[in-house]
C-alpha cells in the first residue's frame, strides 16, 4: 500500500474525530449554566429525556436534540420561541412594550403623582410609560375630580395636570394667607389691575386693587380669628386663566366660594373672589358645618 495514502487516511480520521470531540465539548457546554446544570423539569425523573438534562440551545436553534423523547411538543415549542424572537427582532419591542395600553394604564393608575414622576426618570422604556396620556388623565380623575372626562387638553393630559395641581397649590395659598392675616401677602397676591373684584361674605364687594387690598386690611383689623374648613375644591384651567370653586364651613354657617386667577409672566395672580356665606341657627345645619 502506497505509505502517502496511509499517512493521508490517518490524518483523515484524525481530523474527524478532533471535529468530533470538539462538537460534543461545545454541546455539553451549552447545557450548563453559571450555577450548575439545567434540568428538564418534566415528567422524565429518572433521566429518560437524556441522564435529566434538556439542550435549550439545539431547541432554540431549531436542532433535534430528545426529538425521541418530546416528539411533536419540541417541534411547538422551537415554534413559538422563534416566533417571539423574530417578532422582538422585527419591531425592536419588549415584553412590556407588546402589553395591551389598557393593562399598562390599569397597573399605573395605582402610582400617585410623585411615584409616576420617579418612574420616569428610570429609563427610556419607563419613561415612555409613564408619560402615558391617559395614565396621566387616570391620575387626575383620582386626585382632582371625575369630571372633565370629555376634556382634550391641547399639550395633554401630563401638562394638564401639572397646571391644575400648581393651581390648586396656589388657592390654598390664598386661605393660608387669610389665616395668617398678612396683608403685604395678600397684596402681592392679587393682580394690580383696575378690574379685580372682591366679593366678601358680608356682601359688600370693591373693584380695584388698592380698593380690594383695603377691604382685605380692614377684614384683618376688626374681625375676630374664624375658623373655617375648604371642601370639594374643583378647578378649571386654560391657557392663561383659571377658576377654583369649593365649599368653605365656617363656626357661623357654610357658603360656597369662587376664586378667579390669570396667568402672568409664568406667575398665577387672583383677579376675582366671590363669597357667599348662608347663616345657620343650631340645630342639625350647626351639626354639620363642625362636621
Amino acid at each position: 500500500m502506497d505509505i502517502s495514502f496511509f499517512s493521508g487516511a490517518v490524518t483523515l480520521i484524525c481530523c474527524f474525530f478532533a471535529v468530533a470531540a470538539a462538537c460534543l465539548t461545545h454541546r455539553s457546554k451549552s447545557v450548563r449554566t453559571k450555577g450548575g446544570e439545567d434540568s428538564c423539569n418534566c415528567a422524565c425523573s429518572h433521566g429518560s429525556c437524556g441522564g435529566g438534562r434538556f439542550d435549550k440551545t439545539s431547541v432554540l436553534n431549531g436542532g433535534s436534540s430528545g426529538s425521541s423523547v418530546f416528539g411533536g411538543f419540541e417541534e411547538e415549542m422551537v415554534e413559538k420561541v422563534s416566533v417571539t424572537v423574530a417578532a422582538e427582532k422585527l419591531t425592536g419591542a419588549s415584553m412590556m412594550e407588546q402589553l395591551v395600553p389598557e393593562i399598562t394604564t390599569h397597573a399605573l393608575s395605582y402610582l400617585d403623582y410623585p411615584s409616576l414622576c420617579r418612574l420616569s426618570m428610570t429609563n427610556s422604556l419607563m419613561r415612555k410609560a409613564a408619560n402615558d396620556d391617559n395614565a396621566w388623565k387616570a391620575l387626575y380623575h383620582k386626585d382632582f375630580t371625575l369630571e372633565q372626562d370629555s376634556l382634550s387638553p391641547i399639550n395633554g393630559w401630563k401638562a394638564y395636570y401639572a397646571a391644575t395641581r400648581a393651581i390648586m397649590n396656589v388657592n390654598a395659598d390664598f386661605f393660608n394667607i387669610i389665616r395668617e392675616r398678612s396683608v403685604p401677602a395678600m397684596e402681592r397676591f392679587w393682580l394690580n389691575a383696575d378690574y379685580v373684584k372682591c366679593f366678601h361674605a358680608s356682601g359688600e364687594y370693591f373693584t380695584g386693587h388698592n380698593a380690594v387690598i383695603g377691604s382685605w386690611q380692614l377684614a384683618f383689623n376688626w374681625e375676630q380669628n374664624v375658623d373655617f374648613e375648604i371642601r370639594d375644591v374643583k378647578a378649571r384651567v386654560m391657557t392663561d386663566s383659571a377658576w377654583v370653586t369649593m365649599k368653605a364651613y365656617l363656626n357661623m354657617g357654610s357658603g360656597t366660594v369662587t376664586n378667579v386667577f390669570e396667568l402672568h409672566n409664568g406667575r398665577w395672580y387672583m383677579v376675582h373672589h366671590h363669597c357667599s356665606v348662608m347663616l345657620i341657627h343650631g340645630g342639625a345645619g350647626q351639626q354639620a358645618v363642625q362636621g
